[in-house]
């Protein structure tokens, strides 16, 4: 699989996966998190304006994943509770990532692309999120504590540095 920046022309394919995405978190117990629309097409414009959507493409030339990556301080993540950041580096954010369900294995894909960009990386998700739970899990990020995004609501904060081995001594 290949990832690369959306274009604009992805917007329509992008927008079907976000709605497959709230889909597949409302049948798994997850139907608070995307809720009224989120993401919205205006704010995944802006992003693919700014440099910050991906997809991800299979063989095929389909996109089958799309995420937000981004480099920089995230003002959200400037105050933790229950916990602390791994530490105060330099760091990447992903955020939204959302698969078409079509292929399996597309986070992991999405997750090694962004660890070859940064290697120090934070995410946060819904508490009703599981699988997105799971999967950070399994690629090696520890649970560092809670955020509180915009809209008022509480995320759980992961965060990874290194590599896994390096993960797996901070987790002991």
């Amino acid at each position: 699989m290949n990832i690369r920046p959306s274009k604009h022309e992805d917007l329509p394919q992008l927008m079907r996966i976000y709605e497959h995405a709230r889909q597949f978190m409302s049948e798994h117990g997850n139907g608070n998190q995307w809720i009224n629309g989120y993401p919205s097409e205006e704010l995944i414009a802006s992003e693919i304006e700014k440099g910050h959507s991906f997809v991800c493409v299979d063989e095929t030339g389909e996109i089958v994943a799309t995420f937000c990556y981004i480099e920089g301080i995230d003002p959200t993540y400037l105050k933790i509770y229950d916990g602390a950041w791994l530490n105060d580096e330099p760091y990447a954010t992903v955020h939204r990532m959302a698969s078409s369900g079509k292929r399996k294995g597309v986070a992991e894909a999405c997750f090694q692309w962004c660890f070859r960009q940064c290697r120090n990386i934070r995410v946060d998700t819904h508490h009703d999120n599981i699988v997105m739970q799971n999967i950070a899990t399994k690629l090696g990020f520890v649970r560092c504590g809670t955020i509180i995004i915009a809209n008022g609501t509480p995320r759980i904060a992961y965060q990874r540095i290194g590599n896994e081995a390096i993960q797996r001594d901070i987790q002991k």
